[in-house]
């Protein structure tokens, strides 16, 4: 048994040691993972107005009516209008007020709107260029491909600081989720499907991302380094992936698609163009049919089908090979 005396010295030494944690999300360096941390801290302080005077007056009927406390005895009270007022008041007014909070952030940090602001005090200049990073989860590791400079790297990504980031994101395999706690919030990647995320990060800085769903054997150790830099740091580090020499082309995507663990980082020098488009079309591998390609042809045999069955009865139709359609009248036709 531990003596009562030195149990509040052990709860000051817990409370001390979990001071020591680095709470990265409720102190991000990214402007939209700020936004979201003061959201739960706003949340979080209107439930409290509840959750304490509950907690204190739970311990207080519990002493004032203990055994043999003398306290008042009613058994005819039933109710009070007052008292109705707060418990069913207090509540209804914070649920309308989490309501609106919720209402209003949910639009405002939507990860597909474009960002209006790099921060609380700087709206994002005019003319200011986006900077594009598409995303591939893979089994079990991240591919990173920059199109305007055309470089890619697997499980390390860099971003210059106060620049627009809009990441165009897709998975090889399973649903994955992307999520660096510092720059924003989570957002799923999917087989044939593209999500975007628009972020931007203040703090210069190395931090940490990581894949937040469960994905398989390897899902633990599905992380990447993810770097904070000044433009003229980003510059140095885009010439030294431009002159790694090494290509990314389909059939090195192909190769790298396996599944693997605890890839090291890679830099690549030149990728293959639309090679992102093409992961995301399912078509990668050479004379594989792109599912956009697909459901384009499937669209136009359906209208092709509408049309068909719109014709009038007097006349005749058939389609050509470019999908346009022709009448021949039937009074025309030999018999």
């Amino acid at each position: 048994m531990i003596p009562k005396i030195v149990r509040p010295g052990l709860s000051l030494l817990l409370l001390a040691a979990l001071s020591g944690c680095n709470t990265v999300t409720m102190n991000a360096a990214g402007d939209i993972a700020r936004q979201q941390a003061d959201l739960i801290k706003v949340s979080v302080w209107l439930m409290l107005i509840i959750i304490i005077p509950v907690m204190i007056l739970t311990v207080v009927f519990a002493w004032k009516y203990r055994k043999n406390a003398n306290a008042r005895y009613e058994p005819d009270w039933d109710h009070s209008t007052k008292l109705e007022l707060v418990i069913w008041g207090a509540p209804l007014l914070i649920i309308i007020a989490l309501g609106l909070i919720t209402w209003i952030s949910t639009h405002k940090l939507d990860p597909y709107r474009p960002l209006d602001r790099l921060d609380a005090q700087r709206a994002v200049p005019a003319n200011t260029k986006v900077l594009e990073v598409q995303v591939v989860s893979l089994d079990w590791k991240w591919l990173f491909i920059y199109p305007e400079q055309g470089i890619a790297t697997v499980n390390e990504l860099v971003t210059p600081v106060d620049t627009p980031i809009r990441f165009k994101l897709t998975s090889s395999t399973v649903m994955n989720a992307f999520y660096i706690p510092t720059l924003a919030g989570m957002i799923y990647t999917m087989p044939g499907m593209e999500t975007t995320l628009n972020a931007v990060v203040n703090k210069a800085g190395a931090y940490k991302g990581q894949s937040s769903n469960f994905s398989g054997d390897g899902f633990s150790h599905m992380k990447f380094a993810y770097h904070g830099t000044s433009q003229a740091e980003f510059d140095a580090w885009v010439a030294k992936a431009k002159a790694s020499g090494k290509a990314l082309g389909r059939a090195d995507y192909l190769a790298l698609e396996k599944p693997s663990e605890k890839e090291p980082v890679r830099l690549y020098g030149s990728v293959e163009p639309n090679l992102f488009l093409s992961i995301v079309n399912r078509c990668v591998a050479e004379g594989a049919a792109c599912m956009n390609h697909q459901m384009a042809q499937d669209m136009q045999r359906v209208r092709n089908d509408i049309a068909l069955k719109q014709l009038p009865q007097d006349g005749k139709r058939v389609a050509d090979a470019s999908g346009e359609v022709c009448e021949t009248p039937i009074n025309s036709v030999k018999k």
